[in-house]
């Protein structure tokens, strides 16, 4: 039999509802002291250390010694997503939710966090989820037969962001769009080479900031404007004629 990943060895790591309640405390890509982590899970220092050594040992934690204090953070970025999926999977089955007593620090991340993050190579949370339903609305973007395709108005509308799909479509590997959930929202957001580039865009903009030690994002005021405009529908384009969007079908050449 060919070599297949041991995910029975990550599922029993993250079964155990202690450990599982210390990764999610490090979601956000942060590091957290041993002792902070302990108090969160409801666990005795030993303990706590105990679960470390077993998280770190098996790839999901890696540890950083600061001093005399030992703290912890998501040994890669897949560990995150991975553990976003199994949320992603528990709130669309409505699977019971674990209680923790969090401490307000770490309600605050989840807050972040669920405005807006980092998802692989694409923005997610609730800002993301907003964009994904005006673009679906607008028709910039349809679906059809569980594919997302972008429509010839989203292609003339993405242009004048400097966003070329026919181009990304030749340029890219990947899917020009896909669509993705995640656990803080139980709608869509969008993936692929499109939303790959669109989150470029939000950071070349100045629209939003990246934080070293955190998969959220800082969404300054004028890019919470930018985006928010952004297949925006008002009576001028719900009044809109097809016929004006192919009389400038120019538009869609990507510069030389």
């Amino acid at each position: 039999m060919e070599h297949i990943p041991c995910i029975s060895q990550i599922a029993t790591l993250l079964a155990d509802p202690k450990r599982s309640a210390m990764i999610w405390a490090l979601i956000d890509g942060t590091a957290r002291a041993a002792e902070e982590l302990a108090s969160l899970a409801g666990l005795s220092p030993s303990s706590a250390s105990a679960h470390l050594a077993r998280l770190s040992a098996g790839g999901l934690l890696k540890r950083e010694a600061r001093g005399r204090q030992r703290f912890f953070r998501l040994a890669a970025p897949e560990v995150g997503v991975a553990v976003e999926a199994l949320a992603s999977v528990s709130v669309a089955s409505n699977a019971p939710q674990c209680a923790i007593d969090a401490n307000l620090e770490l309600q605050e991340a989840t807050v972040s966090m669920r405005r807006a993050r980092i998802c692989r190579d694409h923005l997610s949370g609730e800002l993301a989820a907003d964009l994904y339903q005006r673009l679906i609305d607008a028709r910039w973007i349809e679906s059809l037969d569980n594919r997302i395709e972008v429509t010839v108005k989203g292609s003339l509308e993405l242009a004048t962001y400097g966003i070329y799909t026919q181009a990304l479509a030749r340029r890219e590997k990947q899917t020009l769009c896909t669509c993705c959930s995640d656990w803080s929202d139980r709608r869509p957001h969008l993936g692929g080479a499109l939303g790959s580039s669109l989150l470029k865009l939000f950071i070349q903009s100045g629209w939003l900031k990246l934080n070293d030690d955190s998969r959220a994002v800082q969404v300054t005021a004028a890019g919470l404007k930018e985006i928010s405009n952004i297949a925006r529908l008002d009576e001028c384009a719900l009044s809109e004629e097809p016929a004006v969007i192919y009389q400038v079908q120019a538009r869609l050449q990507a510069p030389a």
